[in-house]
């Protein structure tokens, strides 16, 4: 047999910096969804709308970065090894965090489009003005506008069964998949069954 060093097995958990922008994001992307829907509330061409489109819009900017940056730590780290489960339940839950990753590039990136090919461009928390690179082009904008709506929608529907396979694998198979993404959870050497 040989011997096995600790830093050489693969990780049970997710690294602290991979947790800490899972959670972070996800708050924000919450939250940033409930901000997106409340702004058709608030009258057009008024001084209050351009005020929080334009939190709305830097707030969108951070989360992008936000999202590149835990892209670029996914690729540089390896995830922790996929727990048994059957083989199509693997298939789903790879093809559902592609598609969540798909449309948290392409949502705040369509959004940072059409704010670029509309004439009020960015006011980053509404102190720094970012003018418009790509012309006051009302085709290009409501291209990217609906992207960007409609990108909304479906993170929210996979964020939704991401939360189902969550809570089925918390309640009903009962394993330690969420531990592995919760620090200060404790992680069983096997499945609690």
């Amino acid at each position: 047999m040989k011997n096995l060093s600790l830093n050489k097995l693969p990780p049970v958990l997710y690294t602290r910096t991979a947790v800490v922008l899972h959670w972070l994001i996800a708050v924000l992307l919450m939250s940033q969804f409930a901000f997106g829907w409340l702004l058709d509330d608030i009258p057009r061409n008024t001084p209050a709308r351009g005020y929080w489109i334009n939190l709305h819009k830097s707030f969108g900017v951070v989360i992008g970065l936000l999202i590149v940056l835990r892209i670029v730590w996914r690729l540089r780290h390896a995830p922790p090894p996929a727990l048994p489960m059957p083989t199509w339940q693997r298939r789903a839950a790879g093809f559902s965090h592609v598609a969540m990753y798909v449309c948290m590039v392409l949502m705040p990136l369509s959004g940072y489009l059409a704010s670029n090919f509309s004439k009020h461009g960015i006011k980053l928390f509404n102190a720094i003005k970012l003018a418009p690179w790509g012309g006051d082009d009302k085709v290009l904008y409501a291209v990217f506008n609906q992207t960007h709506k409609i990108t909304a929608v479906l993170l929210a529907v996979l964020i939704g069964v991401h939360l189902l396979a969550v809570i089925k694998h918390a309640l009903i198979d009962r394993d330690r998949l969420l531990a592995r993404m919760w620090r200060g959870a404790v992680v069983p050497a096997s499945p609690l069954r």
